[in-house]
């Protein structure tokens, strides 16, 4: 997947459409930029060099994965800009369901409580952007233990499937896009 959105932010012209990717990964750990953590031992879950930032994370069915590949310019966005709208997104999609989530300063992404339940890592090539949002949907969480899951020690994980009675990933998929692009 990593390929295919360089090759085409590589590849795109100033007026090329932007797109919206949404997708659930097979199982895999991705390690951002700015990871230092050597590969993992002892699980038979691949760990992926990811040229996003940030630090690890895990990716499995039942997560919501949003890559926005945009020309920044044209929406008048900052990769500040970006990564509120990404937040807010989850934020809005989470409200519709009165559960109630945050932003944290110097953390990116979006909690519930003390638990992370939407990560965000990206990669800002020439005014275009890659690499997005996972939002845990109704996934396995356990292989998050494996890891200091986006560099933090300790940091518990949440989905929407436990404070939700019934969550379709597909659907949330959906909301998940409507609500972002009303922000972009």
């Amino acid at each position: 997947m990593q390929t295919a959105m360089s090759a085409f932010t590589t590849q795109r012209g100033s007026d090329e459409q932007d797109q919206i990717w949404l997708l659930q990964h097979p199982p895999v750990y991705t390690q951002g930029t700015a990871c230092q953590q050597q590969p993992l031992i002892g699980t038979s879950i691949a760990t992926i060099k990811s040229d996003r930032g940030g630090q690890i994370t895990y990716h499995g069915p039942g997560q919501v994965i949003m890559y926005p590949l945009l020309n920044l310019k044209r929406f008048n966005l900052g990769v500040k800009g970006l990564v509120a709208a990404m937040e807010q997104s989850v934020i809005n999609l989470l409200n519709e369901h009165a559960v109630r989530a945050v932003r944290r300063a110097n953390a990116p992404g979006v909690y519930l409580e003390q638990a992370k339940i939407a990560a965000l890592g990206l990669r800002i090539r020439r005014a275009h952007s890659y690499h997005g949002l996972s939002l845990n949907v109704d996934m396995d969480l356990t292989p998050f233990s494996n890891i200091d899951s986006c560099g933090f020690a300790g940091l518990q994980v949440t989905q929407m499937a436990d404070h939700i009675a019934v969550v379709d990933a597909d659907e949330v998929a959906k909301k998940l896009m409507r609500h972002f692009v009303l922000l972009i």
